[in-house]
């Protein structure tokens, strides 16, 4: 037999096998098995994260609905005086298991359904993984705003599970729509990235900052009893701090007697609090026993020392770092041979 058709409840099913289709009411329907639907539903999760799955199975089953809620509507004249009947006699015949609306406020328009063994519990249900109904309440929500032209929305007030058996599910008229689901998900999305672009900046400035300090306050021992501290850049009050504390850290350890403040790498401008740390740190040495030397003194460099209020021509100032050594070697009694 390669034609058949039968009515089940209110639907008509038709089958040709030499056209390949298949009738549901007249429109064109194709069968899946369960698990087929599985493993799309879990190819969806696994490309998308289980959030955003969510959202697409809630948007797709709402939009199915609105066309099928469209297509019957003109089909059968669809109205609350009918629809209690008509809803659950054409989804058994589907494979969408039980439903039906158990409580109905027709001047409100707030439906309340109760839905069984529908093929999205079976799925969720064959490898335990303990997921709770999403496109097929959303579909019913949609099924409704095509058949009666406001949009509804759903809420899920109870799952079927081992101690229920089954879902009960609200709808009513409301503002909420898959298109402002999609924008809020989006703006979820674009504040996590946010949230995690601030988090990355943060440990990059973090790392910095420990780079700088690290850099900003080397002691290079060039000779025995001699070192060299170069200052770069600029100085706030916490780089002037690191300066400061690990200077006087790290000199008794060398064992130093002549500390070269290399200038070269300062900024042409030297401020006033640039010029004051000068002066503290050679200060601070002096109090240590340690004779402090600026070298790296451009003609420019030196302007700006005369006429700074810190007095740091008390310091003996060279051009270079070479003149600054062979001028420790000199009154350490020492020579380069």
């Amino acid at each position: 037999m390669m034609k058949k058709q039968i009515t089940v409840g209110d639907v008509e099913l038709k089958w040709d096998l030499e056209t390949g289709e298949v009738l549901f009411d007249g429109g064109d329907v194709v069968f899946f098995w369960i698990s087929a639907m599985e493993t799309f539903f879990d190819t969806i999760r696994e490309i998308s994260g289980t959030e955003a799955t969510k959202l697409v199975l809630e948007t797709t089953g709402f939009r199915q609905g609105v066309i099928v809620g469209q297509g019957f509507l003109h089909m059968k004249n669809i109205n609350t005086s009918n629809v209690v009947e008509w809803l659950s006699n054409t989804y058994a015949p589907a494979g969408w298991g039980k439903v039906r609306i158990v409580k109905m406020d027709e001047d409100a328009k707030h439906f309340t359904l109760h839905i069984q063994d529908d093929w999205e519990y079976k799925m969720n249900q064959q490898k335990q993984k303990g997921l709770e109904g999403i496109f097929v309440p959303s579909h019913y929500a949609g099924v409704l705003t095509g058949l009666f032209g406001t949009n509804f929305w759903y809420k899920t007030i109870q799952y079927q599970n081992e101690v229920n058996s089954f879902s009960i599910v609200e709808y009513y008229p409301s503002d909420i729509t898959v298109q402002s689901n999609i924008h809020e998900m989006s703006r979820k999305q674009e504040a996590l990235k946010i949230r995690e672009l601030e988090r990355m900046v943060d440990e990059k400035t973090l790392m910095l900052q420990n780079l700088v300090k690290e850099i900003s306050s080397p002691i290079i021992p060039v000779l025995e009893n001699i070192v060299v501290v170069p200052m770069i850049g600029s100085y706030d009050e916490e780089r002037s701090e690191d300066l400061i504390y690990n200077t006087l850290s790290e000199l008794p350890r060398h064992q130093a007697h002549y500390l070269l403040l290399d200038l070269t790498g300062l900024n042409k401008q030297i401020s006033e609090h640039t010029a004051r740390l000068i002066d503290k740190l050679g200060a601070s040495a002096r109090l240590l026993g340690i004779e402090t030397i600026l070298v790296g003194v451009s003609p420019e460099l030196a302007m700006v020392i005369i006429q700074s209020d810190n007095n740091l021509n008390k310091f003996e100032c060279l051009q270079s770092l070479q003149h600054g050594i062979y001028y420790a070697l000199g009154k350490s009694g020492r020579t380069i041979s």
